[in-house]
């Protein structure tokens, strides 16, 4: 498990509730947390859980557009950038930061483009559209020691098909936490996707 990384999306997360799922999400064993940037208060939300539990998790932003986005997350203290599309100068700013960059793409020029830039991470989306088959083709492709993480429709029951295929983790999204769910269902699913890592 300790090789194995899982990034906890909460999109759609609240403010006045983000606390409590995050301490779930830390209590179940997770260590890497975004808060993409389309849900509702993300700017009260995400300096607040550094604020909280920056000591405890890699906590930071998903959906991360331009890079006006990286310059206000890096003063807030945000460690993780999560992009939905390869984006050079919003990766070679927030590297410029010291943030980890898990660069969204999906095909080999896309990766290529992305690592090019400094991403020390490449997120395959959505990794269901493709398949286990896909991200195994693509990774013969990549340097091996790139990390790839499946990110779109991974749930606890195919996450072992995609670290076959070779990916370090996974981005677990709308089977791990959809917005209005209750702490319990977040924390039962957290353990399920551990679980399931072995």
């Amino acid at each position: 498990m300790m090789d194995i990384k899982l990034i906890a999306i909460l999109r759609g997360v609240r403010p006045e509730e983000a606390a409590d799922h995050v301490a779930a999400l830390i209590d179940a064993g997770l260590r890497y947390i975004e808060i993409p940037l389309n849900s509702p208060g993300w700017q009260q939300s995400i300096p607040q859980m550094i604020r909280q539990y920056g000591q405890q998790a890699t906590i930071g932003a998903g959906t991360v557009l331009n890079i006006e986005q990286v310059d206000w997350l890096a003063k807030v203290g945000a460690r993780l950038i999560v992009t939905p599309n390869t984006q050079p100068a919003v990766i070679r700013r927030a590297l410029e930061h010291d943030m980890l960059v898990c660069a969204g793409c999906a095909t080999a020029s896309e990766a290529f483009t992305a690592l090019e830039a400094g991403a020390q991470c490449l997120k395959i989306f959505p990794s269901a559209a493709f398949g286990p088959a896909y991200i195994s083709a693509l990774k013969a492709v990549l340097p091996p020691e790139v990390s790839v993480l499946a990110v779109g429709g991974v749930t606890p029951d195919n996450i072992v098909d995609y670290l076959q295929a070779g990916c370090c983790g996974a981005g677990l999204g709308s089977d791990l936490y959809r917005a209005g769910q209750s702490v319990q269902q977040t924390a039962a699913q957290a353990r399920r996707f551990i679980a399931a890592c072995g």
